[in-house]
């Protein structure tokens, strides 16, 4: 059965800085994805027709599904490259699992076999760099708009004892949000990941498939997920910035 464990391994080191599974296949799909849409703009003309019709298409769907979430105008100019960028990494990541026979690629490190490849997202260091920063750009876009002095007084709100109250609430729930994005991001590919390999293990032949094809479902959901996510969080941010304004 193969070895899933939850810290990533290392494969080898450039000096005394270790080069594990999970920061490889990270470069890779970084690099790759980087390449592809160059590739892309490098091919798009001043009349689109084919491929480039699709990918233009494409494009305004998701930029009119991030204006009807937050708003038109500067907000949603601001956060769709951000948020784009990351779907499109989650999405590529998560269906990097199901290249075939990736499990048969492992070296060798003290006797033991050390997988190659990685579940990107099933390692939570990443997902956590990830969510923090998904969640730093919505209190960027708070201070933004707020400015420095409102967006303290958020959180710390003297006027009395209720308001002291719900602003550390308010700051509570921000921390919250930091846990609750990665860890549901984490559980479900992780979770997923452990599924696949014991069904493989036990029933190693047509058993899988329906799980395969369900654990894609979970890949594309959850890239998605995440996504709206951040676009509610900040949209949140941008909604009760107004409401201070009044």
């Amino acid at each position: 059965m193969e070895n899933i464990t939850l810290a990533s391994n290392i494969l080898f080191s450039i000096g005394s800085f270790p080069v594990t599974n999970t920061f490889l296949w990270t470069v890779v799909a970084s690099v790759f994805l980087m390449v592809f849409f160059v590739l892309i703009a490098k091919r798009m003309k001043n009349v689109p027709s084919g491929t480039q019709n699709v990918v233009e298409m494409l494009l305004e769907g998701a930029y009119s599904f991030t204006e009807s979430v937050i708003g038109p105008g500067k907000p949603a100019r601001k956060i769709f490259p951000l948020v784009g960028t990351m779907f499109l990494f989650i999405l590529f990541s998560n269906l990097l699992v199901y290249i075939p026979g990736q499990s048969a690629f492992t070296i060798y490190k003290g006797g033991s076999p050390v997988p190659i490849f990685r579940a990107i997202m099933s390692d939570y260091g990443l997902v956590l760099v990830m969510t923090l920063i998904s969640v730093i750009t919505t209190q960027i876009v708070s201070v933004a708009v707020l400015g420095p002095f409102k967006y303290v007084g958020k959180f710390i709100n003297l006027k009395g004892p209720l308001d002291f109250f719900l602003g550390i609430m308010d700051l509570v729930g921000e921390i919250a949000k930091v846990v609750s994005l990665s860890f549901r991001l984490f559980g479900n590919i992780f979770a997923g990941e452990v599924l696949t390999a014991v069904i493989l293990f036990l029933m190693p032949f047509f058993a899988p498939l329906p799980f395969m094809f369900l654990g894609l479902l979970t890949a594309v959901v959850q890239a998605f997920v995440f996504a709206v996510l951040t676009l509610v969080f900040t949209s949140m941010v941008v909604e009760s910035s107004a409401e201070e304004g009044k």
